[in-house]
């Protein structure tokens, strides 16, 4: 037996270490990575966790895709479907297997028309084609509807089908188009313009307009993703109601209708109503008028029975009317002789406190008579010249107040308390 040379010997690996070590060479080496394959043994956890298998003729690889991308799914993948898958290559080490853990998942061969379609939504959502504000109720009561389809699609059998069902009295006006191919397109606005032209004549009652076609992939659906369809649609004079493809599917016709129905036979349902749902709801407003009009007939039956007995009995409304002439009667003679001997009352009372009035106020006014008096006499002329003051006057009898108004040898009366006296000036001295 030969010794080992340690300088050639492999180096010896933890498990754990060497399934990290190819980890990590995967991820310096490979990642992000994008890979093509057909789905197999697809299953969703109920964590939302989805595990499947890529696959091609060479070979497969184990994937796993977390919930929160798939949530972000648009579809619901398949076993057998080709698909686009988008990730990070790993190692799962609980097991040490080659796993692609999934962060985006699409069809195979849709990636170059899903951008086309976004690109196209993202402009008419712009432009105000999808805005919630411009769309219309469908009617409770449709007088007539619009179809349009293909003649040879099983979605006009299940819109059929199920209008028969539910509202077989509703009219059904058929404008076949082409649902799939380059000339889809133009075939389906032709058919919703003439659909469009038939309800604003009047000749045909159509109230709504259902535009369906069965599932498919999306190339299948394209038509439905043109512009110039979209917009004839937002130009309809009535509702319109769009049920194109399978539940998952979406395209720019179902945000440009009034409303988006899952399938076909969604979109017939939603514009009919069952029939026995209304046959109910007749029949029910038949028994509540039935009932009305026979408490109406009731309460006036009654009310005539009491006026029969009012008319027939006249005398008793006479006694009754007497009755109550005389207790008004009663009544205004007891207020009036109340109120006279309220009255009488107070005359008497006004008449004893007159007497002690009016001597009180003749004694008040000949005491105000008496204070005039006093301060009438003290004012008086007289009063003033007893004081030691006189009244000059001039030889006309005009008062004298200034010494401006006599001259030299003037002759001046002075009035005095007691007599009057005859002055003259010998010269006049004003005060300086």
């Amino acid at each position: 037996m030969g010794i080992e040379n340690p300088l050639t010997a492999p180096r010896v690996w933890e498990v754990g270490a060497l399934c990290r070590a190819v980890a990590d060479t995967l991820q310096a080496r490979f990642n992000p990575v994008a890979v093509r394959g057909e789905i197999t043994g697809f299953s969703r956890a109920a964590s939302g966790h989805c595990y499947f298998a890529l696959k091609d003729g060479q070979g497969q690889i184990r994937c796993a895709m977390f919930r929160r991308a798939a949530e972000a799914l648009d579809f619901v993948p398949r076993d057998g479907e080709l698909v686009e898958v988008q990730g990070r290559l790993g190692v799962y080490e609980a097991r040490g297997d080659l796993q692609l853990v999934v962060e985006q998942l699409r069809r195979a061969g849709q990636g170059a028309l899903f951008e086309q379609f976004l690109r196209l939504k993202a402009r008419l959502d712009a432009e105000g084609l999808f805005d919630p504000s411009r769309k219309r109720a469908l009617p409770t009561l449709p007088r007539g509807i619009g179809l349009v389809t293909s003649t040879g699609a099983a979605a006009l059998h299940d819109v059929v089908t199920a209008l028969r069902r539910r509202a077989p009295h509703l009219p059904v006006v058929l404008v076949p188009a082409q649902v799939q191919g380059a000339q889809a397109p133009a075939s389906l606005c032709a058919a919703l313009s003439r659909l469009y032209r038939l309800a604003l004549a009047g000749d045909v009652a159509i109230d709504a307009i259902l535009l369906v076609r069965g599932g498919g992939s999306i190339e299948d659906l394209w038509a439905f993703n043109d512009e110039q369809l979209a917009r004839t649609i937002v130009q309809s004079p009535v509702p319109v109601v769009c049920g194109v493809g399978h539940e998952t599917d979406f395209t720019i016709a179902d945000f440009c209708a009034d409303l988006r129905a899952p399938t076909p036979t969604a979109a017939a349902e939603l514009v009919a109503q069952p029939r026995a749902v209304w046959l109910g709801a007749l029949d029910l407003l038949g028994e509540r008028l039935q009932d009305g009009v026979q408490r109406q007939i009731d309460l006036r039956g009654q009310r005539l029975d009491h006026l029969t007995l009012r008319l027939g009995r006249p005398s008793g409304l006479a006694a009754r009317e007497q009755q109550r002439l005389s207790v008004l009667h009663g009544r205004l003679r007891h207020a009036v002789l109340f109120k006279m001997q309220r009255l009488t009352q107070s005359q008497q009372a006004v008449e004893a406190r007159l007497p002690q009035a009016m001597q009180r106020h003749l004694a008040a006014q000949e005491e105000r008579l008496a204070r005039c008096a006093l301060r009438l006499d003290l004012l008086a002329p007289q009063r003033v010249l007893e004081r030691g003051y006189a009244i000059l006057c001039d030889a006309q009898g005009h008062t004298v107040t200034s010494v401006q108004q006599a001259h030299t040898d003037d002759t001046l009366q002075a009035q005095l308390a007691d007599g009057r006296l005859e002055l003259r000036v010998q010269a006049p001295h004003p005060s300086s």
